[in-house]
């Protein structure tokens, strides 16, 4: 297939563009009939009428006498009216009302007298305590008008005004097609080169969510014919085809072709990042129209495209109204650079501290969908636009409460992975908890807490002058105070190389014949490795992959268990889940830093307490390679 260039069309103008073209063809919703007790959640394809009233019969609305209320006029606390048997009838709460009867008085207020009679001090009003037909629905009343999602409250009235079956909007049936040679299902020992296929799974959910069924076919290998077969197989079998993965320029991408061979390509290419190489187009079945849509492979990508401008076809299918998404202020915590060409998305965590709303970026990889898992908010860079300087307030669409980012308590610096376990033990404790963590090394930690853009984070500086952690890094950048420095551990700090060592790395002197990677600049680690390299008389650039750099042990450890690297400096924990060798080299301290402003805040609060429990120190025993050291102390 010939190299094509993609368009690069605006986002509103190629939502608009699509959405035109489907309604121009007739895109309308589909109706089916079912039963009431089923129709939580579904859209009314109709008007909803009462088929009799509700309460079909004048009802006694409490426990006690019914009576004709002319019998007690004039009864009062000091002449009471007193009625013999015959003159009212005993009834309970839903009884029918007798005849001749037009009243109701509560036990409460009845007096029962000797043979049978009562004495009632109160006069009653005609009509009281007593539910009419009608009342509630009255037959031939309106429940609710077309297009109204059905709640269970609808669902109550409409059986208590007998409809049973009701007309609504029917699920389109959404086909979602997964292609590539190296997609594999999923499985926990792919091969390399094999690409665990789980899209299918995340675009199945959205859909669900939206009030949509779909059907996931098998995956289909690159290769034209049977892509485009594919499409055609389920532009026959449902109400709308997604086709995931080869839909940019590349010669390999076949999704543009498949759906020009089985209907028309509206347009190709959307002016975002990521997301900007979808196909959208459309085919005819009889004389329906069947929306097409190419997908990117890249799951960050797809899942964006998803809700901007799938969604909005779906809702016209449902009869939904789009959502609008709610919008907050925040300070961007780092500098965001984007090309004039795209409308960016950005995932970020959102915290407030202190008042302030930060906005706290995230991995930007269209592939890594676990920035979407950890994700509050979304920042859009507009197009023609440069980006953001670190400090500039930004708007920022929210995909969780505002309220629980209100109360999640911040925390960014160096990474290590019992912070996960104390985030973990807290939610444990206290559902309800919420926390979020970033990594961006110990002297990104203490800068983001001087700019008040987070609670506290984990830190380990090393004073090459005199041995010590921490205090003089705290004492330099916070000359004014305003932080506490709180104990937490010791832990092993090494060298992580292959299983069984085979290049028999001993020290740090060995790294001047290796492939090393690298902690990103200013991170506790990258310090202390610069440190161990002058003490052994290294220079940076006698070490191949100096410059090689990643933000998290696990990442080092991933990129020396893939191969790519021989060793890397890392904690013991890291080692241990990769099932590396270990080089021990050092024992350092790591502690937290907490603003002042903090040590009220109840998450920090629940914090504390995990930090000090004995459900903390098993999680690190487990992990291997720490000490406890005084936890939760107060050391500067």
């Amino acid at each position: 297939m010939a190299f094509k260039y993609l368009s690069n069309v605006p986002l509103a103008q190629a939502r608009s563009q699509f959405l035109e073209v489907l309604i121009s063809r007739g895109l309308c919703p589909e109706s089916e009939t079912i039963k009431t007790v089923e129709a939580n959640h579904r859209i009314a394809a109709e008007a909803v009428y009462a088929h009799i009233s509700a309460p079909h019969y004048n009802s006694c609305a409490m426990d006690g006498i019914a009576l004709d209320a002319s019998l007690t006029f004039g009864a009062t606390e000091t002449r009471p009216v007193t009625l013999q048997q015959g003159q009212f009838r005993w009834v309970n709460t839903g009884d029918p009302l007798p005849a001749n009867c037009d009243a109701v008085v509560m036990v409460e207020d009845v007096i029962e007298a000797e043979n049978g009679a009562v004495e009632l001090f109160i006069a009653a009003v005609p009509w009281q305590h007593i539910r009419q037909i009608g009342e509630d629905i009255a037959q031939g009343d309106m429940i609710v008008p077309s297009y109204t999602e059905i709640t269970p409250a609808i669902q109550g009235a409409m059986l208590a005004a007998g409809v049973l079956n009701l007309e609504v909007i029917k699920k389109p049936l959404v086909g979602v097609i997964p292609t590539g040679n190296e997609l594999v299902s999923p499985q926990t020992d792919p091969q390399q080169g094999s690409i665990i296929e789980f899209n299918s799974t995340i675009i199945e959910g959205m859909l669900e969510d939206w009030g949509c069924e779909s059907i996931v076919y098998p995956i289909v290998r690159d290769q034209q014919i049977l892509i485009s077969g594919a499409v055609r197989k389920a532009a026959e079998e449902c109400d709308f085809v997604l086709l995931n993965a080869g839909s940019s320029a590349g010669k390999k991408d076949f999704s543009v072709d498949a759906i020009a061979q089985n209907g028309e390509v509206i347009l190709h290419g959307v002016a975002i990042r990521p997301g900007k190489p979808v196909v959208l187009g459309a085919t005819q079945r009889d004389a329906k129209v069947i929306p097409l849509v190419g997908l990117p492979g890249y799951p960050v990508s797809a899942i964006l495209v998803m809700e901007e401008i799938v969604h909005p076809a779906m809702n016209l299918m449902l009869k939904k109204i789009d959502e609008e998404k709610p919008m907050v202020e925040a300070t961007v915590s780092r500098r965001l650079t984007s090309s004039l060409k795209y409308l960016e998305f950005i995932r970020a965590r959102i915290g407030n501290v202190n008042g302030k709303l930060v906005a706290i970026p995230l991995n930007r990889g269209a592939g890594v969908v676990s920035s979407f898992v950890k994700a509050d908010g979304i920042i859009e860079v507009p197009q023609n636009t440069e980006g953001y300087e670190a400090g500039e307030t930004v708007p920022v669409n929210l995909v969780r409460n505002l309220k629980d980012i209100n109360k999640t308590l911040v925390i960014t610096g160096s990474h290590d992975p019992l912070i996960d376990e104390l985030i973990d033990l807290m939610k444990m404790k206290w559902p309800d908890s919420q926390v979020v963590s970033s990594h961006v090394g110990s002297l990104g930690g203490l800068m983001a807490l001087k700019r008040g853009e987070s609670h506290l984070g984990g830190t380990h500086l090393l004073d090459e002058e005199t041995g010590e952690y921490n205090k003089s890094y705290v004492r330099r950048y916070f000359r004014d105070g305003g932080v506490r420095l709180i104990s937490s551990v010791f832990r092993s700090q090494g060298l992580m190389v292959t299983k069984g060592n085979p290049l028999e790395i001993k020290s740090i002197a060995d790294l001047a014949r290796v492939n090393y990677v690298n902690r990103q600049k200013g991170s506790g680690t990258r310090i202390l490795l610069d440190y161990l390299l002058k003490q052994n008389g290294l220079e940076p650039g006698q070490i191949k992959g100096y410059d090689r750099e990643e933000i998290t042990h696990t990442a080092v450890a991933a990129a020396v268990a893939s191969g790519t690297a021989d060793a890397g400096m890392g904690i013991l924990a890291a080692a241990k889940i990769y099932d590396l060798d270990f080089i021990p080299l050092i024992w350092e301290q790591y502690d937290l830093l907490v603003s002042e402003k903090t040590l009220d805040h109840p998450e920090y609060i629940h914090l504390l307490e995990v930090l000090r429990s004995d459900a903390f120190a098993k999680r690190l025993e487990k992990l291997g390679g720490y000490r406890l050291n005084d936890p939760g102390e107060v050391i500067l």
